[in-house]
């Protein structure tokens, strides 16, 4: 009896004993996990209230350092930029910084060029960084990328410069000039000569700041705010008004072709400005006695059809390094040949802004000697589309033929359309009797 009365008490203490050993387990399991860990000392919860809020709304790049340099906190942004990697500030200046920051709390700020992440052409980021103390053991660094910015920068400063040069040319000529009539003002001869020297130059100079003003127009303005369903036969009729003289002139043939009644959505001067421009180039840049195009057809394309309006002449052509640039403002191909012609390197440009901002593209197939083609490719207006689809389908208009040629076009001329087919080679200056 008293064996069994001693197991049994055996038994209760090695339970109590357990338990207590259990207990103290659960305990210290607690405890340990209640202990900040190295990797929680980097997480959010080390920011101090409401900074992590700001930080997911501002447009900058954020990064908030510790005072072992770990990054506890970093926007989506900073690693886009490549300026953090495995979990630290991968910018040594920026680093460095940062440090300087912590040790005497002041406010710093840099600005740097960066290598653009994945990019081996030698390519840099231009950001602006500022590091400033947050709370006593952090550190908050915002980076602003001021690549854009230096790109609009550049652009404005050769635009300016431009523009100065592009000014000076006849302002300085219409000075000597003037100079010149004075000094001869006991010949007659002289004066008239010069006197009309003046007014080419002043033609010049008029048509160059006409042009800067239709440019600015068109890049500042919204064109669909006066939007309209404007006919692609008027515009046309427009435009070879505007260079019947110059045509005239140098003997050129002006040929009108393509569907008829088409109809694009935009505004009516810009358009007819644009055109005109494309107009006026294939004859300043065509021989005497050759022929000049200008047709327009239908074309399908997702999200709605297109009016393509092709305009080719038989010029000197473009080589295909020019014809990357032709589209810049103050480009030209062949400078001397411009002056000859009046032209002051905007007018494709204004043709380029006005395509875009109307939801369209202009495009150009040239060879050199051989002459070249440039397309305007617009939305066509919905509900002329919608009204003309029917009558369209009875007239069975062949994408095979696209063109058809006016019925004033005499002999064998009315038998060959104008193809804007970037692969098919024009035919070479025609010389007409």
């Amino acid at each position: 009896m008293n064996v069994n009365a001693a197991i049994a008490a055996l038994a209760a203490l090695a339970g109590l004993c357990t338990g207590v050993i259990a207990m103290l387990a659960f305990r210290w399991s607690e405890r340990e996990q209640a202990k900040p860990t190295r990797s929680s000392l980097h997480t959010d919860a080390a920011l101090p209230p409401g900074v992590d809020t700001v930080l997911s709304v501002l447009r900058s790049s954020a990064v908030v350092l510790d005072e072992a340099d770990a990054v506890v906190k970093a926007s989506s942004a900073a690693y886009a930029l490549g300026l953090v990697r495995g979990g630290k500030l991968a910018v040594e200046p920026m680093l460095q910084m940062a440090r300087d920051t912590r040790r005497d709390g002041e406010i710093r700020q840099i600005e740097l060029d960066l290598p653009r992440r994945g990019t081996g052409r030698g390519e840099a980021l231009a950001v602006s960084a500022r590091v400033a103390p947050l709370g006593s053991r952090l550190v908050l660094l915002l980076v602003e990328d001021l690549t854009e910015a230096r790109r609009i920068e550049a652009v404005r400063r050769d635009f300016v410069a431009n523009v100065s040069h592009e000014l000076k040319t006849p302002v300085g000529a219409l000075s000597l000039l003037s100079e010149a009539v004075m000094d001869a003002s006991d010949d007659p001869e002289a004066v008239t000569r010069f006197a009309g020297r003046m007014q080419i130059e002043a033609t010049r100079l008029t048509s160059l700041v006409q042009e800067l003003i239709d440019l600015s127009r068109v890049q500042n303005d919204d064109p669909l705010e006066d939007a309209e369903p404007v006919r692609v036969d008027e515009l046309v009729a427009e435009a070879i008004d505007r260079c019947r003289h110059q045509a005239g002139t140098k003997q050129i043939t002006m040929a009108t072709g393509g569907t008829a009644d088409l109809h694009v959505w935009g505004n009516r001067g810009q358009l007819a400005a644009a055109l005109g421009n494309l107009v006026e180039n294939a004859v300043n840049y065509s021989p005497a006695r050759t022929r000049v195009g200008i047709a327009a057809r239908r074309i399908p394309a997702t999200g709605g059809d297109q009016i393509e309006v092709a305009v080719t002449d038989q010029g000197i052509g473009i080589s295909e390094k020019d014809r990357e640039r032709i589209f810049e403002r103050f480009y030209r191909v062949d400078p001397a040949r411009s002056r000859q012609t009046g032209g002051t390197g905007l007018g494709l440009a204004i043709v380029k802004h006005v395509a875009a901002s109307h939801g369209g593209e202009v495009t150009v197939w040239s060879a050199e000697g051989q002459g070249s083609t440039f397309t305007l490719r617009l939305p066509e207006a919905g509900s002329v589309r919608d009204r003309d689809r029917d009558r369209d389908r009875d007239r069975d208009r062949s994408s095979r033929e696209p063109y058809e040629t006016n019925a004033d076009l005499d002999g064998e001329d009315q038998d060959r359309p104008y193809e804007t087919n970037s692969c098919e080679p024009l035919s070479a200056p025609e010389v007409l009797p």
